[in-house]
C-alpha cells in the first residue's frame, strides 16, 4: 500500500524538498501542501492523509494545535502527525507529543530519518531524532534525588539484544544500527520487535527508557 503524505510548512523549498525525498519512495506518495496551519488543517480534512507533516511555527495555525486538531483525544478521526522542524525545544517537544504527535524530528536530521519517521507512524510507532532523544530520556528517567534505589529485575534480553538497547538508546536508526552491528536494517529492526515484546513497551523512545532506568546505559554514554 502507498503511504499519502500531506506537507505542512511555510517554506516552498523546504516542502519542495520533503516532496522530492518522500516521493522517492517507491511506496509514498505526497497527495497534498499546505503553507499555513489552517489551510493544512482543511486539506487533512478533505484529502484524509495517512500522515502529515507538520512544521511548528506556521502562519494562522502553529503545528501544535494543529497536531491537537488532527491527533489529540479530541480528534473525530485521528491522524498521524510527525512534527518536523528546526526547533527543538523542550516544550515544543513535550507539547507535541502530549497532543498527540507520533513523532518529532528536526529538519537537519537528514532525509533518512523523514522516510523512516513516516513508516514509524505508520507502524504505530514514535520516532524522536536522535539529537533529542538523550536530553530527551535524561528528564523521563532521572528519579528525584530523596528516592530510593528501584529493585533490581532480570534483564530478559540476550546480549545482542542488548547491544541493539544501547544503539537505540543512542537514537540509532535500523539501518544505522545494522552498519554497526554489520546485520541487515530488516533484520535490525526484527531485533527491535522481539525487544519491545520481551519489554512489553510500544516503541523505541520506551525502549530507551529502559535501557536507561535500569542501567544498561548510564547518563552521557
Amino acid at each position: 500500500m502507498t503511504t499519502r503524505i500531506l506537507l505542512a510548512d511555510d517554506q516552498d523549498d523546504v516542502r519542495s524538498g520533503f516532496r522530492l525525498v518522500l516521493d522517492s519512495q517507491p511506496d509514498m506518495t505526497v497527495v497534498g501542501e499546505a503553507a499555513d496551519g489552517a489551510a493544512a488543517l482543511d486539506l487533512a480534512r478533505r484529502l484524509r492523509p495517512d500522515v502529515v507533516l507538520a512544521d511548528i511555527r506556521m502562519p494562522r495555525l502553529d503545528g501544535l494545535e494543529l497536531t491537537r486538531l488532527l491527533a489529540g483525544p479530541e480528534a473525530a478521526e485521528p491522524t498521524r502527525v510527525v512534527v518536523v522542524t528546526t526547533f527543538d525545544l523542550d516544550d515544543y517537544v513535550h507539547t507535541a507529543l502530549s497532543n498527540g504527535a507520533c513523532g518529532f524530528l528536526l529538519k537537519r536530521s537528514g532525509p533518512a530519518l523523514l522516510i523512516e519517521g513516516v513508516r514509524a507512524a505508520m507502524a504505530g510507532d514514535a520516532l524522536i531524532s536522535p539529537q533529542i532523544t538523550v536530553r530527551l530520556l535524561r528528564q523521563l528517567t532521572a528519579p528525584p534525588a530523596s528516592a530510593s534505589p528501584a529493585p533490581a529485575r532480570p534483564n530478559p534480553l540476550t546480549e545482542r539484544e542488548q547491544d541493539i538497547v544501547r544503539l537505540i538508546a543512542r537514537g540509532c536508526t535500523n539501518a544505522e544500527i545494522g552498519a554497526e552491528l554489520f546485520i541487515s536494517a530488516g533484520t535490525a529492526k526484527t531485533h527491535v520487535a522481539n525487544i519491545q515484546a520481551k519489554l512489553d513497551v510500544r516503541n523505541r523512545v520506551a525502549i530507551a527508557a529502559w535501557a536507561w532506568a535500569t542501567g544498561l546505559v548510564e547518563p552521557g554514554a
